[in-house]
C-alpha cells in the first residue's frame, strides 16, 4: 500500500519520500508519486499527476491535468555542445501524457524555451531535444525522437523509433510511419515511409478525423496533385497552386509551408498507385 499524505487546503496529495523544492508552485488536486524529484522553478498545473522516481526540472512549466508516468524525465538541460547553463525553459500544456522513460529537454539559448502544445501523447522513451516545438494533439509513439529545434505542427502523428533531424518541421495533420527517417519537411496532410523518408500519399484518414470539411479536403487534393503529379518544380507548383486551386484555409496553410520550407521538402515515392 502507498501512503500518501494530503493538503486539506488544495486536495493535493504528496507522497511523503517525494523531493519538492520549496520553490516550486504545485496546483491544486495535484498527485505526486513516490520518489519524485521536482525541482526550484517549476510549475505543475491543477489536475496533473506525476508518477514514481519521475524528475522534473527547473523553468518547466507543467499545464492542468497532465500526466507524468514513472522515471520520465522533464526539462533536464539539453544534449548540445553550445549549452553554457543560461536560463532556458520547458513549457508543456494541459491534459499532455508523457510516458514511462520518456525525455524531453529544455531550450539552448538565453530565455529561448522548448515548448509541447495541449493534447498530446508523448509515448514510453520518446525524446524530445532542445528548442523543439510541438503543437496540440501530437503523438508519438515508442521510441521516436525529435532532434534540436524540429518543428512539429497539430495533429501530427509519429510512428515509433521515427528520427526527426535537427530543424526538420512536420506540417498539420501528417502521419509519419514507424522507423522513419526524416531529413526534410514533411509537407501538411501527407503520410510519409522510409529511410530517408518518401511521401506515400495523403493522410486522407487523419484529415477526416480532423474535422476539415469534404470541399476543403478535394481542393487539398488536388494542390497535392500539382505539387507532386505535375513535374514542375517547387517554386513552379506553388504558383500553380495558387493561380488554380480556390483558396481555403487549409490550402493557405500548404501554401505557407511550402514558402518556408527551408530544408527541401519531402518527395514522393513512386512505386504504389495513390488515387
Amino acid at each position: 500500500m502507498i501512503k500518501l499524505e494530503s493538503n486539506g487546503e488544495t486536495g493535493t496529495i504528496i507522497h511523503p519520500s517525494a523531493v519538492i523544492s520549496p520553490k516550486a508552485i504545485i496546483g491544486e488536486n495535484v498527485t505526486i508519486g513516490p520518489y519524485c524529484v521536482i525541482a526550484e522553478d517549476v510549475e505543475i498545473g491543477d489536475g496533473s499527476i506525476i508518477g514514481p522516481h519521475a524528475v522534473i526540472e527547473k523553468w518547466t512549466s507543467l499545464g492542468k491535468e497532465c500526466r507524468v508516468y514513472q522515471f520520465a524525465s522533464v526539462g533536464a538541460e539539453p544534449q548540445d555542445l553550445k549549452f553554457k547553463g543560461e536560463r532556458s525553459y520547458t513549457i508543456i500544456g494541459d491534459r499532455t501524457t508523457i510516458r514511462e522513460g520518456a525525455t524531453i529537454h529544455r531550450a539552448t539559448g538565453e530565455g529561448n524555451e522548448t515548448r509541447i502544445g495541449n493534447d498530446c501523447l508523448l509515448m514510453a522513451y520518446i525524446h524530445v531535444a532542445h528548442n523543439c516545438t510541438l503543437g496540440n494533439h501530437v503523438i508519438m509513439s515508442n521510441l521516436a525522437s525529435c532532434a534540436g529545434h524540429a518543428m512539429v505542427e497539430d495533429r501530427v502523428v509519429i510512428g515509433g523509433m521515427a528520427g526527426v533531424h535537427q530543424f526538420v518541421k512536420i506540417g498539420r495533420n501528417a502521419m509519419v510511419g514507424g522507423m522513419s527517417k526524416l531529413v526534410q519537411d514533411v509537407v501538411p496532410y501527407t503520410i510519409v515511409d522510409g529511410h530517408p523518408a518518401k511521401v506515400v500519399g495523403l493522410n486522407n484518414v487523419g484529415i477526416s478525423r480532423a474535422g476539415i470539411p469534404l470541399e476543403s479536403r478535394r481542393l487539398i487534393k488536388k494542390a497535392y496533385k500539382i505539387l507532386y503529379r505535375s513535374g514542375l518544380s517547387l517554386p513552379e507548383a506553388i504558383a500553380v497552386i495558387e493561380q488554380e486551386v480556390d483558396s481555403c484555409e487549409e490550402v493557405e496553410h500548404f501554401l505557407r509551408f511550402l514558402r518556408n520550407a527551408e530544408r527541401g521538402i519531402c518527395r514522393e515515392r513512386r512505386d504504389f498507385d495513390d488515387k
